[in-house]
């Protein structure tokens, strides 16, 4: 497994200059300083907003046009002090680019050589805990990196070697959550936390004739596979692990699993079985995304 500093080198930290991309910002710091890496913070002035700006008089569209910028130079200022209040020696790149917030996200993340993505699950239109903010599910939807969602919930509880003590790895032995178990297995080992793995024997996906007996007897066989994948690479970056297989819809038994014990980090694949394409997040992830208390890490297919 590749130690934190060699898996995460640059954190890209989307603002809008709400409270929750705020918390998604400051937990993108924590990774940025346990990883010693770059930080580059980014505000996108919707053009779509602004070109919904009018008035009755062309000074006054300008003016209105001019606020908005101004709002997104004060969101990314706001935590630039907030990266040095929480590392001085971080560095920080700002930027305010113009375009769909998204798209702007997605190709900073090629430009700049972005490892790893960190913001809110809330924006300015969020408004449920089960909603998710717009550009934060198109960014999970599409982004080649892994994304760092952080729930309101996560805003004030840092993530270090101190706080962090619990990091969960949800498998399910498919492609989508094997690219996971290598992040997960880095970020215990980065914050000297205990690795939890967990598979659910969810016998809902089958129909047909066999015995239920049969099939969940079939599905714990897989799960200690899986979960024995986990713990070899665990164990051999020198992790501390354990593992559990569940009964149950996945998503309610990984929610169940992180309250029952006191998990601090979540680390999941966004395409499991029933995934197919680079732009569809797999249920289950999304499920849990939008119903944790704690930060979750997203790993997409395609990232190496």
């Amino acid at each position: 497994m590749p130690p934190i500093d060699d898996a995460i080198e640059s954190v890209l930290l989307p603002t809008d200059g709400s409270d929750g991309a705020l918390a998604g910002a400051k937990r993108g710091l924590d990774l940025a300083v346990a990883a010693g890496a770059d930080v580059h913070v980014l505000s996108v002035v919707d053009t779509s907003e602004v070109e919904g700006v009018s008035g009755i008089f062309e000074d006054d569209t300008d003016e209105a046009r001019a606020a908005i910028e101004a709002e997104a130079e004060t969101a990314v200022e706001t935590v630039a002090r907030a990266a040095e209040k929480r590392d001085p020696d971080l560095e920080v790149t700002t930027t305010v680019e113009r375009g769909k917030p998204f798209r702007i996200i997605e190709s900073t993340v090629d430009a700049a050589g972005i490892d790893v993505v960190a913001m809110g699950t809330r924006g300015r239109a969020g408004l449920e805990r089960v909603v998710l903010g717009s550009v934060t599910e198109n960014v999970l939807r599409t982004a080649p990196v892994p994304v760092l969602a952080v729930p309101p919930e996560a805003g004030d509880v840092e993530l270090t070697t101190e706080t962090t003590e619990n990091v969960l790895l949800p498998t399910d032995g498919s492609e989508g959550a094997e690219v996971a178990v290598d992040w997960g297995v880095t970020l215990a080992d980065a914050f000297d936390a205990m690795l939890h793995t967990i598979y659910s024997a969810d016998t809902s996906r089958f129909t047909g004739s066999a015995e239920p007996g049969t099939i969940l007897t079939k599905l714990e066989r897989e799960g200690e596979d899986a979960l024995g994948t986990v713990r070899d690479r665990a164990r051999a970056a020198g992790v501390s692990v354990t593992g559990t297989v569940a009964t149950g819809p996945p998503a309610r038994a990984v929610l169940n699993y992180a309250d029952e014990h006191a998990i601090d980090l979540l680390a999941i694949g966004t395409h499991g079985r029933s995934g197919l394409e680079r732009k569809l997040l797999g249920s289950v992830t999304e499920n849990v995304v939008r119903n944790a208390d704690v930060p979750v890490l997203c790993v997409p297919m395609s990232h190496d």
